[in-house]
């Protein structure tokens, strides 16, 4: 008899009472392709070896398989890199005030567009946009999904089919192939590259203003540096000579620190406050970065100019919706009320002081009975501060296989993410969040017992 018409039917399968219980938990249809899916690859092991899985096992794989598709692929983890703003793992992780804020308006129906004074619709922008006016100063205020989304929109509405002038310097690539050209390009406005890479004058701008350009853009250098023999002017100076010609500066900057950086031991960094002050008509900026909120494109300025954005067809594509306006707004306020560096976790990593994150370092290898600590850096990441780093001190573990460790860690029930430096697993105190203190330990002793286990047999 041959093999393969040994093999259970589809319509067989999904009768047994195993599998009715099944298809109440997730649904007959996937339980439908899910036993397709085993099936097929049964064929192809009968084919191959003769050997039919009885239907027990049969059962048992298709639940398996519904088991390993119903776990998401969005999930949180453990941030041991020592990388604040770690693009891959989601950046700027939320505080409690914005968690808490997103399952109150998300819980049910919200004012995103409905103004209750006036008992008719409103517009969902204003949510965040009284918040960003007091913090900044600016005159008025946009919130998009992203801050490529918002420098795209900006050229679109004040641009399209004009020049616009920008330093060859500040042609910049971020993560994700997002070049500032191409941003130009699509956004309709005419691209006008003055000076050099290293060296771009005053003179370079009016040049390129007295030949016709409409609107100079300044992009902040927020994923690299160019060092050497550089010169290029201060804002103050572009802001001045561009408003003699009554033409409008803006500003991409990109990382958008609302507290200057010099706060937690780094360089001084334009914030958005000084940026608007020092005369740029309109700032960009985005909201999972130092500003430590959620995912969000911010645009700051003059009101006139946020009208016209506003009126733009494109705004509507890249508005945010009301999760992300709900987190933003409860994040800004912990700014407003001047208590963020103590609530923000993005601002709270920054300012970890070193002797206790030696002290947490120490008290992981005491934990844990092995390892080695070491003096160490933390990165800022995410296209924010280029070349600066953090003190830390690091839990530096030697495991036989540092891949297969790692590994591992990374198949948790909570992922572990680490470093993997001159053969030793390293994990940095700085970005681990103290509520899940508890589970890296538990994941790490997980971990090492499997090695030992495996030394012994």
């Amino acid at each position: 008899m041959n093999p393969l018409h040994a093999i259970p039917s589809v319509d067989s399968l999904l009768n047994l009472p195993a599998m009715v219980s099944l298809q109440a938990e997730y649904g007959h249809v996937w339980c439908l392709q899910a036993t397709r899916q085993v099936l097929e690859e049964i064929r192809s092991q009968v084919k191959n070896t003769g050997n039919l899985p009885t239907e027990e096992k049969i059962v048992s794989q298709i639940e398996s398989l519904l088991m390993s598709q119903s776990i998401p692929t969005l999930r949180p983890v453990i941030n041991a890199t020592g990388v604040v703003l770690h693009t891959n793992l989601g950046r700027a992780p939320l505080c409690q005030a914005a968690i808490e804020e997103i399952a109150y308006v998300g819980s049910g129906y919200s004012t995103l567009e409905y103004d209750l004074e006036k008992g008719q619709r409103g517009k969902r922008d204003v949510h965040a946009a009284d918040l960003l006016t007091r913090l900044t100063g600016a005159e008025a205020a946009l919130v998009v999904n992203n801050n490529a989304g918002a420098v795209m929109l900006v050229l679109a509405a004040l641009a399209n089919r004009k020049k616009v002038v920008i330093s060859r310097s500040q042609l910049v690539e971020i993560g994700g192939g997002f070049r500032i050209p191409e941003v130009m390009r699509l956004s309709g406005a005419k691209l006008v590259e003055i000076g050099t890479t290293n060296r771009t004058h005053l003179s370079d701008y009016e040049t390129a203003i007295q030949e016709g350009a409409n609107l100079v853009l300044l992009a902040h250098q927020s994923n690299f540096k160019i060092v050497g023999f550089t010169t290029s002017p201060e804002l103050p100076e572009i802001t001045k000579l561009a408003h003699q010609y009554d033409l409008n500066v803006v500003y991409d900057l990109g990382s958008g620190a609302l507290v200057d950086p010099v706060t937690f031991g780094l360089e001084s960094e334009l914030t958005v406050q000084n940026a608007l002050a020092q005369g740029a008509d309109l700032v960009c900026f985005s909201g999972d970065k130092l500003l430590g909120g959620p995912q969000a494109g911010l645009v700051v300025g003059k009101a006139s100019l946020i009208d016209k954005v506003r009126r733009h067809p494109f705004y509507r594509a890249l508005r945010a919706d009301k999760l992300c306006l709900a987190a933003l707004s409860a994040t800004l306020l912990e700014y407003l009320k001047n208590r963020a560096v103590e609530t923000v976790p993005v601002l709270i990593m920054l300012a970890r002081k070193e002797a206790d994150l030696k002290l947490k370092a120490e008290r992981w290898q005491e934990e844990l009975g092995t390892g080695q600590v070491l003096p160490g850096e933390s990165m800022i990441g995410g296209g924010s501060l280029p070349g600066q780093t953090l003190p830390t001190w690091l839990l530096a573990l030697k495991p036989k296989s540092t891949k297969q460790f790692s590994k591992r860690l990374r198949q948790a029930e909570i992922p572990v993410i680490t470093r993997i430096e001159d053969d030793q697993v390293l994990l940095d105190p700085r970005t681990v969040l103290s509520s899940q203190e508890a589970v890296l330990l538990n994941n790490l002793k997980q971990a090492l017992s499997e090695e030992n286990n495996e030394k012994r047999s």
